[in-house]
């Protein structure tokens, strides 16, 4: 170990820390240096999901301290900001010492003269950010790790918005609490004349506005016996999808039993993600027993939400983020009343999600604003444009989407009474199921394919590994990829985009983030991107090729696995 890592152990061995925690540390450093190592070498922070990190002692870990010297800085930045009448609300979700981390979080919050409201048991994240604004607070707290695996927990700010936080404000509290270094600093015994449960109040309020979402109300009377499966995968889903769901009309709704026990130690699948097809496993053969049109399932915080769509032959087709996406964003646009004149609309998307979503808002007229990766970014953009022109509906490839603006974060709630509306609608319709109306997209629009290479890279050394394939990148950009020459490389650290035919800068108007893409002559789009909340480095690849009359749509889709194939053996090997 380097001096600057002994030095943080030693901090922590000598200093005010409770003795269960010193003895795990000792404990390691007999037995596990290497995680001891792992777990100081730096400390957590703020990316675009917030503080997330695996569970366990260490100031690069999730534990009382790392929270509660999180909560002292955002309650000192608050201070600062507010100066007094500081109103917070707190959530948590199912994973281990989410409860916990939340009553710590509250505590600390009223010792600092802040008043908190603090949800009576776990509640999505969606409805956080709801309640921040409904409760007109200037920030709130979300407990969760959203959809890692069971060894991670996190913790989300958002500000008075309802929304992420985003510059200055994410580096003006992580500058706040890395000025505190001591635990004596943090005001640990709360006020609880401050602390304000609340609940079934917030709940009742949310469920109503997301009832109004409905564009077609008579097209769910006609399917209301819509066979529809869901599973929460243990997370905090249960407590108010399905309760959503038969607000909006659906009647028949199956849950996934084993997996609405709400357990942070996810026992019945290896990650609570339902980007993953084995974590949905278990809700498909409860589909195919029941015939079910659908599965919806939520990850632990329900702000995202994978489905699988019955397909003629009575198997299910997953559908990946980028496609679901396209589906609601056309689908909202369709049934909204636009005047053709009226360019008072709006839609976002990320730079890493399907452009195909683009070409869906040009034809309606509709202006789609491309935004950095994380959903804060998303609701910048809907806070920006308040009083300007109206929000419609956003989303990003990892399964996350927003209609209407009470919310400011993806929100899996509302999505999954929308998705399950478009299935109805598009039966009732037109007889046609979600994968031939995806179809019916692709023949109208483009073909648009997508994939996401992740690597992990652990450790102090992962980190550097990633660094340097960012700077190699960037000091030798390729020339070609998949036989295509590269015509521009976006770089969103430096904010230029570069012609390489041209040789020529052009400004990037968007924040500084450490991203870069490559656009070759066919219109394919490679971005490389670390993560900002797990050590990972991530490629994505886009496609898309026209599907003329009367072709074989899967012939295009053929073609176009092989140009992606192309370009992930010339950038990764």
């Amino acid at each position: 170990m380097d001096d600057f890592i002994q030095q943080n152990i030693e901090s922590w061995l000598d200093g005010d820390y409770d003795q269960e925690t010193k003895n795990e540390i000792r404990r390691m450093q007999r037995e596990d240096p290497a995680s001891l190592s792992d777990a100081f070498y730096r400390t957590l922070e703020f990316g675009t999901g917030g503080l997330r990190g695996i569970l366990g002692v260490g100031i690069n870990r999730m534990n009382r301290y790392t929270v509660g010297f999180a909560t002292q800085g955002l309650a000192n930045y608050l201070t600062k900001v507010f100066k007094k009448d500081i109103k917070v609300a707190i959530s948590y979700d199912s994973r281990n010492f989410s409860k916990e981390f939340a009553e710590i979080s509250a505590e600390i919050l009223s010792a600092n003269n802040i008043k908190v409201f603090l949800f009576e048991s776990l509640r999505p994240t969606p409805e956080l950010s709801f309640a921040v604004r409904h409760l007109q607070c200037n920030a709130g707290i979300m407990i969760t790790a959203s959809h890692n695996p069971k060894e991670y927990n996190g913790y989300k700010v958002y500000w008075s918005d309802g929304g992420q936080l985003v510059p200055p404000h994410d580096k003006n509290v992580i500058a706040e609490v890395n000025r505190i270094t001591e635990v004596n600093q943090v005001k640990w015994k709360g006020d609880h004349k401050l602390i304000r449960i609340i609940g079934k109040d917030i709940d009742n309020v949310y469920l109503t506005m997301i009832r109004r979402l409905s564009r077609n109300p008579e097209a769910v009377a006609k399917s209301s016996n819509l066979c529809i499966v869901y599973t929460p995968l243990h997370g905090t889903g249960v407590s108010i999808v399905p309760q959503a769901l038969n607000d909006f009309g659906f009647k028949n709704v199956h849950i996934v039993e084993k997996q609405a026990v709400t357990d942070g130690n996810f026992p019945t699948v290896k990650s609570p993600n339902p980007e993953e097809k084995a974590a949905l496993e278990m809700a498909i053969t409860e589909a195919k027993r029941l015939g079910a049109e659908i599965v919806l399932a939520t990850d632990p915080d329900a702000d995202r939400v994978g489905i699988a769509v019955r397909t003629e032959d009575g198997d299910y087709q997953l559908f990946n983020g980028n496609q679901t996406a396209s589906l609601l964003f056309h689908y909202i646009l369709s049934q909204t009343n636009i005047n053709p004149l009226d360019n008072n609309f709006f839609v976002v998307k990320t730079i890493v999600t399907t452009g195909l979503i683009e070409q869906i808002a040009i034809d309606y007229n509709i202006q789609c604003f491309n935004v950095l990766t994380g959903f804060k970014y998303i609701a910048e953009k809907i806070k920006e444009n308040e009083g300007k022109a109206k929000f419609l509906v956003g989303g990003e490839e990892s399964y996350g989407y927003l209609v209407d603006d009470f919310v400011r974060d993806k929100d899996a709630v509302s999505a999954c009474c929308l998705i399950a509306e478009m299935a109805a609608y598009y039966k009732s319709t037109f007889n046609r199921s979600l994968i031939q109306q995806l179809e019916t997209l692709y023949r109208q629009y483009q073909y648009y394919m997508e994939s996401m290479v992740s690597l992990t890279e652990p450790g102090a050394a992962g980190m550097q590994a990633i660094s340097n394939r960012m700077s190699a990148l960037r000091e030798n950009p390729p020339k070609a990829l998949a036989g295509q020459p590269v015509l521009k490389v976006h770089d969103y650290k430096f904010q230029h985009t570069l012609n390489l035919k041209q040789n020529t800068y052009d400004k990037i108007d968007l924040p500084v983030s450490n991203v870069l893409q490559f656009e070759t002559a066919d219109g394919s789009l490679v971005t490389v991107r670390p993560s900002g909340t797990e050590p990972k480095i991530k490629f994505y690849f886009s496609v898309h090729g026209i599907v003329s009359e009367n072709q074989n749509i899967e012939s295009v889709k053929s073609e176009l696995e092989e140009r992606i194939k192309s370009l992930k053996f010339d950038l990764l090997s």
